[in-house]
Protein backbone atom coordinates (compact mmCIF):
# COMPACT_ATOMS: atom_id res chain seq x y z
CA UNK A 1 0.00 0.00 0.00
CA UNK A 2 0.90 3.35 -0.66
CA UNK A 3 2.07 5.35 2.43
CA UNK A 4 0.89 8.19 3.38
CA UNK A 5 2.34 11.93 5.06
CA UNK A 6 1.44 15.19 6.11
CA UNK A 7 3.43 18.10 5.08
CA UNK A 8 2.68 21.64 7.02
CA UNK A 9 3.45 25.14 6.16
CA UNK A 10 2.52 26.24 9.83
CA UNK A 11 0.21 28.67 8.49
CA UNK A 12 -0.65 31.80 10.21
CA UNK A 13 -4.31 32.52 9.35
CA UNK A 14 -5.58 36.18 9.42
CA UNK A 15 -6.33 37.70 12.97
CA UNK A 16 -4.06 34.66 14.27
CA UNK A 17 -0.69 34.44 15.60
CA UNK A 18 3.11 32.68 15.06
CA UNK A 19 2.16 31.46 18.72
CA UNK A 20 -1.29 29.60 17.62
CA UNK A 21 -0.07 28.69 14.00
CA UNK A 22 2.35 26.65 16.28
CA UNK A 23 0.05 25.53 18.63
CA UNK A 24 -1.97 24.19 15.77
CA UNK A 25 1.08 22.74 14.30
CA UNK A 26 1.41 19.91 17.50
CA UNK A 27 -1.88 19.74 17.62
CA UNK A 28 -2.40 18.56 14.51
CA UNK A 29 0.58 16.58 14.14
CA UNK A 30 -0.54 14.30 17.08
CA UNK A 31 -3.66 13.87 15.27
CA UNK A 32 -1.81 12.79 12.44
CA UNK A 33 -0.07 10.38 14.31
CA UNK A 34 -3.36 8.92 15.85
CA UNK A 35 -4.80 8.47 12.10
CA UNK A 36 -1.80 6.69 10.79
CA UNK A 37 0.44 8.99 8.80
CA UNK A 38 3.72 7.76 8.28
CA UNK A 39 5.63 11.29 8.43
CA UNK A 40 5.02 14.90 9.28
CA UNK A 41 7.02 17.45 7.56
CA UNK A 42 7.11 21.49 7.69
CA UNK A 43 8.95 23.09 5.42
CA UNK A 44 11.62 26.42 5.48
CA UNK A 45 10.60 29.64 3.99
CA UNK A 46 11.51 33.24 5.14
CA UNK A 47 9.98 36.56 4.69
CA UNK A 48 6.41 35.34 4.54
CA UNK A 49 3.53 36.56 6.98
CA UNK A 50 1.48 33.05 6.54
CA UNK A 51 3.96 30.94 7.23
CA UNK A 52 5.38 29.98 10.66
CA UNK A 53 7.90 27.60 9.96
CA UNK A 54 10.98 29.56 9.35
CA UNK A 55 12.60 28.39 12.27
CA UNK A 56 12.49 24.58 10.50
CA UNK A 57 14.72 22.81 12.81
CA UNK A 58 13.14 24.09 16.18
CA UNK A 59 9.55 23.94 14.63
CA UNK A 60 10.78 19.78 14.23
CA UNK A 61 11.94 20.27 17.53
CA UNK A 62 8.16 21.44 19.08
CA UNK A 63 6.33 18.78 16.93
CA UNK A 64 8.21 15.86 17.86
CA UNK A 65 8.11 16.58 21.30
CA UNK A 66 4.34 16.43 21.10
CA UNK A 67 4.47 12.87 19.65
CA UNK A 68 4.99 9.51 20.29
CA UNK A 69 5.69 7.62 17.05
CA UNK A 70 5.37 9.35 14.00
CA UNK A 71 8.15 10.43 11.53
CA UNK A 72 8.89 14.37 11.80
CA UNK A 73 11.31 16.09 9.77
CA UNK A 74 11.86 19.22 6.82
CA UNK A 75 10.18 19.03 3.79
CA UNK A 76 12.42 20.62 3.41
CA UNK A 77 15.69 22.67 4.60
CA UNK A 78 17.03 24.81 2.07
CA UNK A 79 20.18 23.65 2.15
CA UNK A 80 21.95 27.06 0.56
CA UNK A 81 20.69 29.23 3.12
CA UNK A 82 23.22 27.19 5.73
CA UNK A 83 26.65 26.05 6.51
CA UNK A 84 25.93 22.11 6.06
CA UNK A 85 28.26 21.60 9.43
CA UNK A 86 25.44 23.56 11.26
CA UNK A 87 22.20 21.70 9.40
CA UNK A 88 24.92 17.99 10.52
CA UNK A 89 24.68 20.09 14.14
CA UNK A 90 21.21 20.84 14.29
CA UNK A 91 20.15 17.75 12.94
CA UNK A 92 22.29 15.42 15.30
CA UNK A 93 20.94 17.33 18.01
CA UNK A 94 17.21 16.13 17.23
CA UNK A 95 18.34 12.77 15.98
CA UNK A 96 19.71 12.37 19.76
CA UNK A 97 16.66 13.78 20.93
CA UNK A 98 14.26 11.86 18.89
CA UNK A 99 16.31 8.93 18.02
CA UNK A 100 14.66 7.11 14.72
CA UNK A 101 11.99 9.51 14.14
CA UNK A 102 13.98 12.27 12.18
CA UNK A 103 13.76 13.25 8.33
CA UNK A 104 15.85 15.54 6.93
CA UNK A 105 14.82 16.48 3.48
CA UNK A 106 17.03 19.29 1.72
CA UNK A 107 15.95 21.35 -1.18
CA UNK A 108 18.05 24.14 -3.17
CA UNK A 109 15.30 27.05 -3.33
CA UNK A 110 16.34 29.89 -1.31
CA UNK A 111 12.77 29.59 0.36
CA UNK A 112 11.92 33.33 -0.38
CA UNK A 113 13.85 36.59 -2.55
CA UNK A 114 17.54 37.51 -3.21
CA UNK A 115 17.22 40.04 -0.25
CA UNK A 116 16.00 37.40 2.29
CA UNK A 117 19.12 35.31 1.26
CA UNK A 118 20.99 37.82 1.72
CA UNK A 119 20.16 39.00 5.05
CA UNK A 120 20.46 35.05 5.91
CA UNK A 121 24.30 35.45 5.61
CA UNK A 122 24.51 33.42 2.95
CA UNK A 123 25.64 34.25 -1.43
CA UNK A 124 23.97 31.38 -3.43
CA UNK A 125 26.15 30.05 -5.66
CA UNK A 126 25.78 29.44 -9.04
CA UNK A 127 27.72 26.76 -9.22
CA UNK A 128 25.49 23.54 -10.38
CA UNK A 129 27.12 21.47 -8.41
CA UNK A 130 27.48 23.37 -5.46
CA UNK A 131 24.20 21.99 -3.87
CA UNK A 132 25.14 18.28 -4.13
CA UNK A 133 28.65 19.31 -2.84
CA UNK A 134 27.05 20.64 0.16
CA UNK A 135 24.54 16.97 0.71
CA UNK A 136 27.94 15.04 0.33
CA UNK A 137 29.24 17.19 3.19
CA UNK A 138 26.40 16.75 5.27
CA UNK A 139 26.54 13.37 4.65
CA UNK A 140 30.39 13.07 5.05
CA UNK A 141 29.46 15.12 8.93
CA UNK A 142 26.53 12.13 9.80
CA UNK A 143 28.94 9.48 8.58
CA UNK A 144 32.08 10.87 10.43
CA UNK A 145 34.45 9.18 7.97
CA UNK A 146 37.12 12.48 8.53
CA UNK A 147 36.79 14.02 5.04
CA UNK A 148 36.30 17.33 6.35
CA UNK A 149 38.54 16.99 9.37
CA UNK A 150 36.22 18.18 11.21
CA UNK A 151 33.61 16.24 13.75
CA UNK A 152 30.01 16.91 13.90
CA UNK A 153 29.12 17.23 17.60
CA UNK A 154 26.06 16.82 17.68
CA UNK A 155 26.58 14.80 14.19
CA UNK A 156 28.64 12.71 14.30
CA UNK A 157 26.76 9.31 14.07
CA UNK A 158 23.50 10.60 13.79
CA UNK A 159 21.41 9.10 11.11
CA UNK A 160 18.33 11.15 10.00
CA UNK A 161 16.82 9.81 6.66
CA UNK A 162 17.95 11.95 4.25
CA UNK A 163 15.67 13.19 1.17
CA UNK A 164 16.43 15.30 -1.87
CA UNK A 165 13.20 17.59 -2.67
CA UNK A 166 12.62 19.23 -6.18
CA UNK A 167 10.12 21.18 -8.22
CA UNK A 168 12.00 20.48 -11.37
CA UNK A 169 14.51 18.17 -13.24
CA UNK A 170 17.51 19.14 -11.34
CA UNK A 171 16.48 17.75 -7.91
CA UNK A 172 15.65 14.38 -9.26
CA UNK A 173 18.82 14.31 -10.88
CA UNK A 174 20.96 15.07 -7.80
CA UNK A 175 18.43 12.03 -6.01
CA UNK A 176 19.69 9.60 -8.78
CA UNK A 177 23.11 10.68 -8.85
CA UNK A 178 23.07 10.09 -4.95
CA UNK A 179 20.99 6.87 -4.32
CA UNK A 180 18.82 9.06 -1.82
CA UNK A 181 14.96 8.98 -1.59
CA UNK A 182 13.48 11.96 -3.68
CA UNK A 183 9.93 14.35 -2.89
CA UNK A 184 8.18 16.06 -5.71
CA UNK A 185 6.70 19.93 -4.91
CA UNK A 186 3.92 18.61 -7.19
CA UNK A 187 1.38 20.64 -4.32
CA UNK A 188 2.43 24.16 -5.88
CA UNK A 189 4.33 23.05 -9.17
CA UNK A 190 3.09 20.02 -11.05
CA UNK A 191 4.43 21.04 -14.57
CA UNK A 192 7.60 18.33 -14.13
CA UNK A 193 6.11 15.88 -12.18
CA UNK A 194 6.28 12.95 -14.92
CA UNK A 195 9.13 13.77 -16.43
CA UNK A 196 11.09 14.13 -12.83
CA UNK A 197 9.81 10.74 -11.63
CA UNK A 198 10.61 9.30 -14.82
CA UNK A 199 14.33 10.77 -15.06
CA UNK A 200 14.75 9.99 -10.80
CA UNK A 201 13.70 6.02 -11.38
CA UNK A 202 15.70 5.21 -15.00
CA UNK A 203 18.94 7.40 -13.42
CA UNK A 204 18.61 5.78 -10.02
CA UNK A 205 22.27 4.47 -8.52
CA UNK A 206 21.73 1.86 -5.43
CA UNK A 207 23.69 3.24 -2.46
CA UNK A 208 24.65 2.16 1.04
CA UNK A 209 21.56 4.02 2.22
CA UNK A 210 19.03 2.32 -0.56
CA UNK A 211 18.85 0.06 -3.14
CA UNK A 212 16.01 0.71 -5.33
CA UNK A 213 14.22 4.63 -5.96
CA UNK A 214 11.69 5.82 -3.57
CA UNK A 215 9.48 8.16 -4.80
CA UNK A 216 7.20 10.85 -2.98
CA UNK A 217 4.77 13.04 -4.85
CA UNK A 218 2.89 16.04 -2.62
CA UNK A 219 -0.55 16.35 -3.18
CA UNK A 220 -3.12 18.79 -2.09
CA UNK A 221 -6.41 17.15 -0.13
CA UNK A 222 -9.13 19.28 1.26
CA UNK A 223 -11.89 16.85 2.18
CA UNK A 224 -14.81 17.92 4.26
CA UNK A 225 -18.13 16.34 4.61
CA UNK A 226 -19.66 17.40 1.13
CA UNK A 227 -18.28 18.37 -2.00
CA UNK A 228 -19.53 21.98 -1.72
CA UNK A 229 -18.39 22.28 1.96
CA UNK A 230 -14.71 21.28 0.77
CA UNK A 231 -14.76 24.08 -2.53
CA UNK A 232 -15.72 26.49 -0.14
CA UNK A 233 -12.46 25.83 2.32
CA UNK A 234 -10.50 25.33 -0.42
CA UNK A 235 -10.88 29.27 -1.52
CA UNK A 236 -8.60 30.10 1.43
CA UNK A 237 -5.45 27.98 -0.34
CA UNK A 238 -7.05 29.87 -3.82
CA UNK A 239 -6.75 33.20 -2.82
CA UNK A 240 -3.02 32.73 -1.11
CA UNK A 241 -2.29 30.98 -3.88
CA UNK A 242 -3.06 34.18 -7.02
CA UNK A 243 -1.80 36.20 -3.76
CA UNK A 244 1.85 34.74 -4.19
CA UNK A 245 1.32 34.87 -7.74
CA UNK A 246 1.02 38.28 -8.11
CA UNK A 247 3.67 39.15 -5.67
CA UNK A 248 1.57 40.20 -2.63
CA UNK A 249 2.14 37.36 -0.55
CA UNK A 250 -0.32 37.09 2.77
CA UNK A 251 -1.67 35.43 5.84
CA UNK A 252 -4.27 32.57 5.06
CA UNK A 253 -7.46 34.52 4.62
CA UNK A 254 -10.83 33.03 5.40
CA UNK A 255 -12.61 31.36 3.18
CA UNK A 256 -15.61 33.11 0.53
CA UNK A 257 -17.91 31.96 -1.77
CA UNK A 258 -17.44 31.46 -5.31
CA UNK A 259 -14.21 32.40 -5.17
CA UNK A 260 -13.08 31.32 -8.92
CA UNK A 261 -15.97 32.48 -10.63
CA UNK A 262 -15.23 36.03 -9.48
CA UNK A 263 -11.68 35.49 -10.79
CA UNK A 264 -10.62 36.31 -14.19
CA UNK A 265 -10.44 34.21 -16.90
CA UNK A 266 -6.49 34.44 -16.87
CA UNK A 267 -6.45 33.95 -13.03
CA UNK A 268 -8.90 30.92 -12.94
CA UNK A 269 -6.38 29.53 -15.57
CA UNK A 270 -3.56 29.36 -13.82
CA UNK A 271 -5.17 28.31 -10.88
CA UNK A 272 -6.27 25.18 -12.01
CA UNK A 273 -2.73 24.52 -13.53
CA UNK A 274 -0.90 25.02 -10.21
CA UNK A 275 -3.62 22.95 -8.19
CA UNK A 276 -3.58 20.40 -11.35
CA UNK A 277 -1.95 17.96 -8.23
CA UNK A 278 -5.34 18.06 -6.25
CA UNK A 279 -8.19 16.49 -4.80
CA UNK A 280 -10.98 18.72 -3.20
CA UNK A 281 -14.25 17.39 -2.20
CA UNK A 282 -15.72 14.65 -0.81
CA UNK A 283 -14.66 11.36 0.70
CA UNK A 284 -15.92 9.71 -2.38
CA UNK A 285 -14.64 11.88 -4.79
CA UNK A 286 -10.78 12.61 -2.87
CA UNK A 287 -11.04 8.84 -3.59
CA UNK A 288 -11.27 8.76 -7.00
CA UNK A 289 -8.78 11.46 -7.15
CA UNK A 290 -5.89 9.97 -5.14
CA UNK A 291 -6.69 6.35 -7.30
CA UNK A 292 -6.17 8.56 -10.57
CA UNK A 293 -2.89 10.36 -9.26
CA UNK A 294 -1.29 6.98 -7.94
CA UNK A 295 -1.81 5.24 -11.17
CA UNK A 296 -0.18 8.30 -13.08
CA UNK A 297 2.57 8.27 -10.83
CA UNK A 298 3.29 5.09 -8.71
CA UNK A 299 4.24 7.43 -5.94
CA UNK A 300 5.93 4.98 -3.70
CA UNK A 301 4.69 7.47 -1.06
CA UNK A 302 1.97 10.47 -0.66
CA UNK A 303 2.63 13.80 1.44
CA UNK A 304 0.01 15.83 1.72
CA UNK A 305 -0.97 19.28 1.91
CA UNK A 306 -3.58 20.99 3.41
CA UNK A 307 -4.73 24.64 3.75
CA UNK A 308 -7.18 25.15 5.25
CA UNK A 309 -8.35 28.50 7.54
CA UNK A 310 -10.41 26.69 10.26
CA UNK A 311 -8.48 24.36 12.80
CA UNK A 312 -11.32 21.97 13.28
CA UNK A 313 -12.20 21.73 9.72
CA UNK A 314 -8.74 20.93 8.84
CA UNK A 315 -8.63 18.55 11.36
CA UNK A 316 -11.79 17.15 9.85
CA UNK A 317 -10.09 17.01 6.50
CA UNK A 318 -7.03 14.90 7.91
CA UNK A 319 -9.64 11.78 9.17
CA UNK A 320 -11.23 12.20 5.47
CA UNK A 321 -7.34 11.65 4.22
CA UNK A 322 -6.85 8.91 6.37
CA UNK A 323 -10.22 7.00 5.87
CA UNK A 324 -9.25 7.54 1.72
CA UNK A 325 -6.13 5.94 1.91
CA UNK A 326 -7.39 3.06 4.29
CA UNK A 327 -9.47 2.19 1.40
CA UNK A 328 -7.05 2.27 -1.31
Amino acid sequence: MTCFSFLDLVPVVEGGSVASALANAADLAAHAEDLGFTRYWVAEHHGMRGIASAATSVVIGHIAAATKTIRVGSGGIMLPNHAPLVIAEQFGTLDALFPGRIDLGLGRAPGSDQRVAAAIRRTLDSDPNAFPRDVMELQSYFADDGQTGIVATPGAGAQPQLYILGSSLYGAQVAAALGLPFAFASHFAPQMLDEALHIYRSHFRPSAVLDAPHAMAAFNIIAADTDAEAEFLASSLMQSFVALRTGNPRQLPPPVEGYVASLPPHFASALNDVLSASAIGAADTVTSAVKAFQARTHADEIIVACSVFDHEKRKRSLEITAEVFARL
